[in-house]
């Protein structure tokens, strides 16, 4: 019997609900091991109000330290979250979960949980992306189109997927970053990444 088939990605028009998925995963993964976070957020392209995507939430529970991932694993197991840990060996400042999704879903991953600490800079890049997006609708339009463009190209090639995104993405970080250093610089805010 041959294996089956990958599933083409997906990139889906916005969904209002995405916010409200997330808040209800978020109060649970709380209750389960909201002892060991110093914060958690709604990050990737569904917390953006507006953009396409792929309709998985990525959920980010934030530590103060990276041991404290481990007697996370059976709480979040206890959930439907599988622990990944075969990205480690290239994000080794990541702990990575996903749950999988029942039929409403169509199979896809429903939520993708990146356990890391809130001083990395995985945390801060990863809300400054979000932020940045947020911030500026327009980058954020160029960014669902290079997404619809990329998955009609890449088809079911993850990686070939993720990959001719990097360029964009380190880009809009790269700003992202600038602007926020100039803005805490001259008073103007709170580095995002040190507040809810």
């Amino acid at each position: 019997m041959s294996p089956p088939l990958a599933a083409p990605i997906l990139i889906a028009d916005y969904d209002p609900r995405w916010p409200e998925i997330y808040e209800a995963e978020k109060e649970r993964i709380l209750d389960a091991i909201g002892r060991w976070l110093a914060d958690i957020r709604h990050v990737g392209s569904t917390a953006v109000p507006g953009l396409a995507a792929k309709p998985t939430i990525d959920v980010m529970p934030g530590l103060r330290s990276l041991d404290d991932a481990l007697p996370c694993i059976a709480p979040l197991g206890a959930l439907g979250y599988e622990y990944r840990p075969e990205p480690e060996s290239e994000l080794p400042e990541r702990r990575y979960f996903d749950k999988p999704a029942g039929s409403e879903w169509r199979g896809l991953r429903k939520f993708h949980l990146h356990m890391v600490e809130t001083s990395s800079d995985f945390w801060r890049r990863h809300i400054l992306f979000r932020d940045y997006l947020r911030e500026h609708p327009e980058v954020a339009r160029e960014y669902e189109s290079l997404k619809r463009e990329l998955a009609a190209r890449y088809g079911a090639d993850r990686e070939g997927y993720t990959g001719a995104k990097t360029a964009f993405i380190t880009s809009i970080e790269e700003r992202a970053r600038a602007e926020s250093e100039s803005n805490v610089g001259r008073g103007l805010q709170t580095p995002t990444w040190e507040s809810a």
